[in-house]
């Protein structure tokens, strides 16, 4: 019978991080949860949906972070987020590398772990350029020349001018409310976006088991972070390719678990598949392969994702979080709207508000 006692409890979160890897994956899976989809269905068809789905998740991401770390007394400022010697330059630089690479790559990260989840072939190069370009700016042979941007001392000295403090919680919280009134327009909508509800909520736990579970933990130095994947992808490679150098951590257990949970569900919600509606005259492959490229490189060089930084970054009010996923988005968008001009922004499927689908 399974004792938990029995468990030295760095394993314990290990579980706890593929069990909220699994949950991520099915709710993602369910209702496609997408940053770079919110994007790309605003610009094809005025639709808002899925873009009041990721302002949710930002909003419950940071009011239970909030809650938890206030109770829990969760020194969020130690966290990777308020790195020594900021560089804003690389921060904003990193952004707009990887918005560009996941609107290229028609997704960002965690949107391709769902969809290779689901059978996506091609998901499976953009993950894997990902997890080899992430790895290489921070080890390999990238690492120097990008080293000579990030690392850059007149860039970290410009930067200090703006110390990266923790931000008042209304001063995000009102702007994305006001944002989330704008893409809704009605309280009804907001009931119905349970899948940012929820994806929110797994952010803070990440925090618990982490700051409060992993504080306790004697053998292990338990990493305080939550949900994000661009070198967790990186790690999780180097993980199965040198298993026996290398431990099973919170983060790549994530990784597994979404995997394993988006491929549950795509049995279950069969809903969507891979043929898009347009004929994109491109190849899927090479946009995969430099799309997983600048996601690789812009994710270290912005300390996050989609999800790593607009969601589990922001959630700790941390301003380069903001400065973040705001050139992410930016960036995104600008590419968007140039590869709709070219006509090489595919339409997959149509995601709209129930009432309108029901009409």
């Amino acid at each position: 019978m399974f004792n938990i006692e029995n468990y030295e409890i760095y394993k314990i979160i290990n579980i706890l991080g593929f069990l909220i890897g699994i949950a991520f994956g099915m709710i993602a899976q369910k209702n496609q949860f997408c940053f770079s989809g919110s994007i790309k269905d605003y610009i094809l068809t005025n639709s808002t949906k899925r873009a009041s789905s990721v302002i949710m998740a930002m909003i419950v991401a940071i009011v239970s972070t909030y809650i938890i770390s206030s109770y829990n007394e969760i020194d969020l400022t130690q966290t990777n987020f308020y790195r020594d010697n900021i560089n804003y330059f690389s921060i904003i630089l990193g952004g707009a590398l990887f918005g560009i690479g996941m609107m290229v790559a028609d997704g960002c990260s965690s949107r391709h772990l769902i969809k290779f989840s689901q059978g996506d072939s091609n998901s499976l190069v953009t993950v894997i350029f990902i997890g080899i370009f992430a790895y290489a700016t921070t080890k390999g042979f990238l690492n120097y020349p990008i080293s000579q941007i990030s690392s850059n001392s007149t860039l970290i000295d410009l930067s200090s001018y703006l110390e990266n403090i923790q931000l008042n919680i209304y001063f995000i919280i009102v702007p994305l409310l006001v944002v989330l009134w704008l893409l809704t327009k009605s309280f009804k909508r907001v009931f119905s976006l349970k899948d940012g509800f929820l994806i929110g909520l797994l952010i803070s736990f990440g925090w618990y088991v982490t700051g409060v579970l992993g504080a306790d933990v004697l053998e292990k130095q338990i990493s305080l972070t939550s949900m994000t994947f661009v070198y967790p992808t990186a790690k999780t490679l180097e993980f199965f390719t040198y298993y026996e150098v290398n431990e099973l951590s919170f983060s790549i257990s994530i990784v597994l678990g979404v995997i394993l949970g988006g491929f549950f569900m795509s049995k279950i919600n069969k809903k969507f598949s891979f043929g898009c509606t347009s004929n994109i005259k491109t190849s899927k492959l090479k946009s995969s392969m430099i799309g997983g490229a600048l996601m690789g490189v812009g994710g270290v060089m912005a300390i996050g994702c989609t999800v790593g930084q607009g969601l589990t970054g922001l959630s700790t009010l941390a301003f380069a979080s903001v400065l973040a996923i705001s050139s992410i988005m930016l960036s995104g968008y600008i590419t968007a709207i140039y590869l709709h001009k070219k006509e090489q922004l595919p339409m997959c499927f149509v995601f709209d508000w129930e009432e309108v689908d029901s009409k």
